[in-house]
């Protein structure tokens, strides 16, 4: 809190007045927290803003020194010197952007709006100063004479290709527009994740009496009622749009009319013509960014990104797209006739739509294999699951994790654990956030506060959070998650060790800074590990009892693995189309948002029973993070996960030697060579698609 004080103080008969100095802004001084985590108490709304004006004053000198040294170009005193500037932009940056994603609030999403335009021309900047791009070409031009090792090389040939693709060879006019598009994507990137997350916390279901609950497990209920005593509606019930709240009630609510409201208060967000919609967001975001691929020599957007990507072309990603596509749909299909039958058990003029998915579905899960999701969810208690993904890193890796309340956190829900190599020695700090709440946004994730750099001595460690919306405790039930969930889990922490275990000099370079269909990899291999069966039967115990899941539950699990299989992944894929859809425009679209995803669908044949897993209007992957035109990196890094992962069935799930060459050439070399060549290095020759398609039981495995 900001204050100044006088304080009278009287000596020797003379009243001197002591004003005390403002404390200094918390990001402009050295944290004295352990480890350098952010005092999170310490920094205010306020404090923003200042800081990152500072910061890019900072870096603006240090880029201006670089650009104007009268030294001959070098390696070191123009590529790593860029490397190193803008400490303390990163500094503020990581916590703002975490906090806007994880504890957001109104001023931090206005700070937000300010400091977009501003951090992007700031960018613009430094990749259109002329002089320092000349310096950049000089060395990169010398490449072949200089004594550069691989990471060394990698960052001049990544440094050179930013500057580049950020237009350093267009003409004044050209840099020009192109600082103003740039500056007007970042902008409505920030507009459209606002509209989301608001249009996402306003939507309440209200239940008023019992009826309204018919089939709802009690944990359902219980959670109904929690959510509608926050909004002062005690005696009523509340279903929201936060998966946890959404999807149990999609699969129980025998009351079929309000669950089309809440499946229709979830696909039409963005979408409604209010204040929060975003098509004109959607149809100008695609406009600008195909507009810039032009400009910078690329026939799309799609190309321009995936020139960075181990796809390379569009092309590729639609190849891959389509090889499983249609053996998807014709198993959608083919459940879509299962579930319609069941739904003519219950009305004779029945037919099935897409918010009768879910409900069915679990009737033919329960009917076929005895199996059902709320049976499951007292073996899953939160806290024993990441104790099991815990104990996996540590037959793996041998890592350890040991909490530690005297590290600040940003919000009670919020867990911090040290990390440590078997010797005891630090790796780094993992932040663990896994409830939902209206100030952050939905999904789950994984992003750095600060990521590692440096070796020995000067190493610099990361610290790394995972951020999840799970079920949250109920009275005195603690937090029992569902089998999916159980997944994310295990993804993000995958995610987590990729940074946690990152040993690149370069923090441009560390974790996860690799292609987004590499990237990927390292999340989705270990929920092979969650689901296997010696692994499960390690963290899954009943909540109340202390027993380990029962054989015949998991026997359960693995005969419904392929279930549902169809739906899953064609809902997926289709949302992978659209992206390429909306990034392989050469211009603006022809037609309206909506036509233009209709036609888009249409186009696939997708069936009517089944919507695509992200509508435009809130497609945020793609509109408000990272993954446009790189949606399909989920299913290309499948094809890598479920081949790496034949390595360790060939040789031990817990086998040290490939345990030790996974971490060794994937996760802890980062960016710092071309991902096809670390997995080669790893696995000893390229992926094979099979071991996807037999997963999902799209071939025969014999």
């Amino acid at each position: 809190m900001k204050y100044s004080c006088v304080a009278l103080i009287f000596v020797m008969g003379l009243i001197s007045l002591n004003c005390a100095e403002e404390p200094v802004n918390p990001f402009l001084s050295e944290w004295q927290t352990p480890f350098g985590v952010p005092p999170f108490s310490e920094i205010g709304d306020a404090d923003y803003l200042p800081a990152f004006r500072e910061g890019i004053a900072k870096q603006k000198e240090e880029v201006e020194a670089i650009a104007s040294n009268v030294e001959p170009a070098s390696f070191e005193n123009t590529v790593v010197a860029l490397e190193t500037s803008g400490e303390l932009l990163r500094k503020v940056g990581g916590v703002f952007f975490n906090l806007r994603s994880a504890n957001t609030n109104d001023q931090i999403q206005q700070i937000a709006k300010e400091l977009s335009p501003m951090l992007s021309k700031h960018n613009d900047e430094i990749l259109l100063n002329a002089p320092l791009f000349k310096r950049i070409e000089a060395v990169y031009e010398a490449r072949e004479g200089l004594d550069l090792d691989v990471e060394d090389r990698t960052l001049l040939e990544e440094t050179y290709k930013e500057f580049v693709r950020g237009g350093a060879s267009l003409d004044e006019g050209q840099k020009e527009r192109l600082i103003k598009i740039n500056e007007q994507l970042a902008l409505l990137s920030v507009e459209f994740g606002e509209n989301v997350l608001k249009e996402t916390n306003e939507f309440a279901l209200v239940i008023e009496d019992r009826e309204g609950l018919a089939g709802l497990p009690d944990s359902v209920v219980s959670a109904a009622a929690e959510a509608a005593a926050e909004r002062g509606m005690e005696g009523k019930w509340v279903i929201t749009l936060h998966k946890p709240s959404l999807i149990p009630f999609l699969q129980y609510s025998e009351r079929r009319e309000l669950r089309e409201r809440a499946f229709r208060g979830y696909t039409e967000r963005g979408n409604q013509g209010n204040q929060y919609d975003n098509n004109d967001i959607v149809a100008r975001t695609a406009e600008l960014r195909a507009e810039r691929a032009g400009m910078l020599g690329f026939e799309t957007h799609a190309d321009y990104v995936l020139d960075e990507s181990m796809a390379k072309k569009p092309e590729a990603v639609y190849e891959l797209l389509n090889k499983l596509w249609a053996p998807s749909l014709e198993m959608a299909r083919e459940e879509a006739a299962l579930l319609q039958t069941l739904g003519r058990e219950d009305a004779a003029d029945f037919r099935l739509e897409p918010w009768d998915w879910w409900f069915y579905a679990e009737r033919v899960r329960q009917q076929r294999y005895e199996l059902n999701e709320e049976e499951l969810r007292p073996y899953f208690q939160l806290e024993k699951v990441r104790d099991g993904a815990f104990e996996v890193a540590n037959k793996l890796y041998g890592l350890t994790f040991h909490e530690r309340d005297d590290l600040p956190t940003y919000h009670p829900d919020v867990q911090a654990f040290e990390v440590q190599e078997a010797d005891g020695s630090h790796v780094g700090v993992l932040y663990l956030d896994y409830f939902p709440r209206e100030s952050k946004r939905g999904g789950a994730w994984m992003n750095s506060y600060r990521k590692q750099s440096g070796s020995g001595g000067d190493q610099v460690t990361p610290v790394i959070c995972n951020v999840c919306n799970f079920s949250k405790p109920t009275g005195d039930v603690p937090a029992l998650l569902s089998l999916e969930e159980v997944g994310t889990l295990f993804h993000e922490f995958g995610h987590a060790l990729h940074g946690l275990l990152s040993q690149c000099r370069y923090e441009s370079l560390s974790g996860t800074a690799v292609p987004r269909d590499f990237v990927e990899l390292p999340s989705q291999i270990m929920e092979n590990w969650a689901s296997n069966r010696d692994v499960m039967k390690s963290f899954a115990r009943h909540y109340q009892t202390g027993e380990a899941i029962p054989d015949e539950l998991i026997d359960k699990i693995e005969a419904a693995r392929q279930f549902n299989q169809g739906f899953v992944t064609v809902e997926y894929l289709a949302a992978a189309f659209l992206d390429m859809n909306w990034h392989t425009l050469t211009g603006p679209a022809s037609k309206s948002v909506g036509d233009f995803e209709r036609e888009a669908l249409d186009q696939l044949g997708l069936i009517p029973e089944i919507v695509v897993r992200y509508r435009s209007p809130y497609f945020s992957h793609i509109f408000s993070g990272g993954y446009a035109s790189g949606y399909y990196s989920y299913i290309w890094a499948e094809v890598l996960d479920a081949d790496a992962f034949e390595a360790f069935k060939e040789r031990g799930l817990f086998d040290q030697e490939t345990a030790s060459s996974f971490r060794q050439n994937i996760l802890s070399r980062g960016g710092s060579e071309e991902p096809m060549k670390l997995y080669l290095r790893f696995r000893g020759s390229e992926p094979r698609i099979e071991p996807l398609l037999e997963r999902k039981g799209l071939i025969s495995g014999e």
